[in-house]
C-alpha cells in the first residue's frame, strides 16, 4: 500500500520573525506526526503565488494558520479555506488574534515559545489526520445490484452463475484516495471473472472465506464522479457426484463482503445477496 502522508499547507505572514516558529514550531511538529507541511514559498510554480495558494489550500488535507498579529493576507486565505471545507488548525500567541466568528474552530494559544507551540500542535495535528481519514474514507459511497441467476443444468450438474455490479460513486466535493484494489470475500466454491478472465483469490485470514481481487477500471474517482465493475459469478450447485438432491430451481442467499483497499485504507461493506436460480431467468 502507498506510504501516504497527508499534506498539511501553511498559511502565515512572510516575517523573518516567524521563521524559527515556523521551521521548529510547525514544521518539525508535523513531520513528528507523519505529516508534510509547506508554505508557498518553500514551493516552485508557474503561476501567479496568489493562484498557488488557491490551488493549494485546495489540494491539502488540512490548514495551519498563524494568526498572530492580524496579518489581513492571512485572515483572507484562512476564509477561503473555510469556503472550501477544509479543517483549519488556528494558532496564536494572543486569543484576541482570532476572530469571535472563528472561535469554534480548532485553534491553539501558545506563549510564543516553540516547546509550548509543540506541546499544544502535536495533539491538534494528530486530531486534523484522524478526521482527515475519516472523510476521505466517506469519499466513496459503494452500492451494489445482482442480476438474476441462471441455471445451466445437464445430465452430470447443475451451474448456477449471475452478474454483480459494483457502483463506486464519489459523493463529496474532495477527490477520492487512491483506490488500488478491490476484495469480494465469498466461499470457496465461488468463482469470479470480470470480462472473461478469472479473478486471482486467496484464503481470508480465517480461513473459511477467500477474497477474490478486481483491479478497479478508474484509480481515482473526481467529486461527484462514479466508476462500475461488472462482476460474473459462477458455481456449481448440484453434481451427481455429491450426493445432494437435485432441483429444478436453487436459492443462494446471504452477506457479501466487499472492500475497496485505497491508499489512505480499507473501507468495508457489507451487502445482503439473494439470487435465484433458474433456466429461464426472466
Amino acid at each position: 500500500m502507498t506510504d501516504y502522508k497527508p499534506f498539511a499547507f501553511v498559511l502565515m505572514p512572510f516575517d523573518t520573525g516567524f521563521t524559527d516558529i515556523y521551521k521548529f514550531g510547525i514544521k518539525q511538529t508535523a513531520e513528528d506526526f507523519d505529516v508534510v507541511a509547506e508554505r508557498v514559498d518553500e514551493q516552485h510554480f508557474s503561476e501567479t503565488i496568489l493562484e498557488r495558494v488557491y490551488r493549494q489550500i485546495e489540494n491539502s488535507d488540512f490548514i495551519i494558520a498563524e494568526m498572530t498579529g492580524k496579518n489581513p493576507n492571512v485572515f483572507y486565505e484562512v476564509g477561503y479555506a473555510h469556503a472550501k471545507g477544509k479543517l483549519c488548525a488556528l494558532i496564536t500567541q494572543d486569543a484576541a488574534d482570532i476572530p469571535f466568528d472563528l472561535k469554534h474552530h480548532t485553534h491553539v494559544v501558545y506563549d510564543g515559545s516553540i516547546a509550548d507551540l509543540k506541546q499544544k500542535l502535536g495533539p491538534k495535528i494528530q486530531w486534523l489526520k484522524e478526521e482527515t481519514a475519516k472523510k476521505k474514507m466517506e469519499t466513496i459511497n459503494v452500492s451494489v445490484k445482482a442480476s438474476s441467476g441462471f441455471l445451466d443444468k445437464s445430465e452430470y450438474s447443475h451451474k448456477g452463475s449471475f452478474d454483480l455490479t459494483v457502483d463506486l460513486k464519489n459523493d463529496s466535493s474532495r477527490r477520492s484516495p487512491e483506490l488500488e484494489a478491490i476484495y469480494i470475500r465469498t466461499t470457496s466454491d465461488w468463482v469470479l471473472s470480470v470480462n472473461g478472465n478469472d479473478c486471482p483469490s486467496n484464503p481470508d485470514e480465517t480461513g473459511n472465506l477467500k477474497r477474490n481481487l478486481i483491479t478497479p477500471s478508474l484509480r481515482r474517482l473526481s467529486p461527484k464522479a462514479f466508476s462500475q465493475e461488472k462482476v460474473h459469478f459462477k458455481k456449481t450447485l448440484w453434481s451427481k457426484f455429491s450426493g445432494e438432491e437435485q432441483k429444478n430451481e436453487y436459492v443462494s442467499k446471504g452477506m457479501l463482503t466487499i472492500e475497496i483497499a485505497t491508499s489512505e485504507g480499507t473501507i468495508s461493506n457489507d451487502v445482503s445477496i439473494e439470487v435465484e436460480f433458474d433456466e429461464f431467468p426472466f
